[in-house]
């Protein structure tokens, strides 16, 4: 196998065709641990502003590590995976605690840090450092893959695509040369529709010379993702303020707000799933009103329908039972507070809808029940 061929025909396409991203123009690393933090399981073209907008509000490591949670929330608002923005907080918290303010340039160490694995460590290492070390994100699962004709799913053969990754490295520009694996797997070799005529690694690829590429990597097939109902309130109190609570510190959507509710129980109406989840999570009594909006929203393991309602506070003070904290918060600073993004389009349906009366000011009307 000539491994020099395979370097020197990557980086002379890459010296062409690859991309101008914002973070390749920089070897700062707290730039790149924030760049490959945000690129995980996510899209470039989403995560540059995110990235741009970060550097201009955290520049620095320290920064990063002395903001305020919520700071970081809603600095990361929208870009999904909330768990990655806490990870990122405490390794540049641990960095600053432990490592004097110096990213660990040693691969283990680097790793023990909250959020980074093998991969994204690998990516910082050989950019920011130009040390050798590999990377092996799905994109490079998949090039790999074909390259070598492999006929195990790539996530059954994690060994043998580590040591490919690893034997094809360039030790003189490592961190180049990943970005050019990556580069190639996001625009040439991709998923359904590989682009082998583009490919530098054509005439060398076995899957493209046994005409294969179509049907590798092998796939398995994929587990049906759940569906939940949520019915969810929108509290309003006599001084035309709503009611929010942050959720748990773990779990899905860890330490961000929303409007609060649960899944709906077989049998249930969504009023009564409703009445019910606002008591057991913050103790109260309310009305509930009239429909507001029904949001569809999926994550990668769950799909849920929020059918959100708008309620009318009654009596109790709110209690922590099933969250952090709670704020009662008027329309124009919701925006201060950092929301899941299903919840952004109630925040939308709020603004473009005016406040409904409250059934009591308007003699006791009808509040809907089934």
């Amino acid at each position: 196998m000539d491994w020099q061929w395979f370097r020197t025909q990557l980086l002379t396409w890459y010296a062409v065709h690859g991309r101008d991203l914002p973070w390749r123009r920089t070897r700062d690393p707290y730039a790149i641990l924030v760049s490959e933090l945000m690129l995980q399981q996510t899209q470039v073209a989403t995560v540059i502003p995110y990235y741009q907008k970060w550097l201009q509000q955290l520049p620095t490591l320290t920064a990063c590590a002395e903001a305020q949670p919520q700071d970081i929330f809603k600095l990361w608002e929208g870009l999904g995976y909330y768990r990655r923005a806490t990870y990122l907080h405490q390794t540049c918290q641990k960095i600053v605690q432990e490592y004097g303010g110096q990213i660990p340039q040693e691969l283990k160490i680097l790793m023990t840090l909250p959020g980074i694995g093998r991969t994204t460590a690998g990516g910082i290492l050989s950019h920011a450092f130009n040390l050798p070390t590999p990377i092996l994100d799905g994109n490079v699962q998949r090039v790999l893959s074909r390259l070598f004709a492999l006929t195990t799913p790539p996530h059954r053969n994690q060994k043998q695509l580590w040591h490919y990754s690893q034997r094809l490295l360039d030790p003189v520009v490592p961190g180049r040369f990943n970005q050019a694996l990556m580069d190639v797997g996001a625009g040439v070799c991709l998923p359904k529709d590989p682009q082998c005529g583009q490919c530098p690694w054509q005439n060398g690829c076995m899957s493209a010379q046994s005409q294969q590429q179509h049907d590798l990597p092998v796939r398995e097939p994929g587990k049906e993702i759940p569906h939940r109902t949520i019915g969810v309130g929108v509290i309003w109190n006599a001084q035309g303020q709503v009611l929010i609570d942050q959720r748990p510190s773990t779990g899905l959507l860890a330490n961000l707000w929303e409007f609060p509710g649960g899944k709906v129980e077989p049998g249930e109406s969504i009023p009564d799933c409703i009445r019910r989840e606002i008591d057991e999570e913050l103790g109260i009594d309310i009305q509930v009103g009239e429909h507001l909006i029904t949001v569809n929203h999926r994550y990668t393991h769950l799909r849920v329908t929020l059918v959100v309602h708008h309620c009318f506070y009654r009596r109790g003070t709110p209690q922590l039972r099933g969250c952090q904290a709670y704020a009662w918060v008027a329309l124009p600073d919701l925006c201060r507070y950092p929301f899941p993004q299903a919840n952004q389009k109630i925040i939308q349906a709020l603004q473009a809808r005016p406040i409904p009366p409250d059934p009591l000011e308007r003699g006791g009307g009808r509040v809907q029940s089934k």
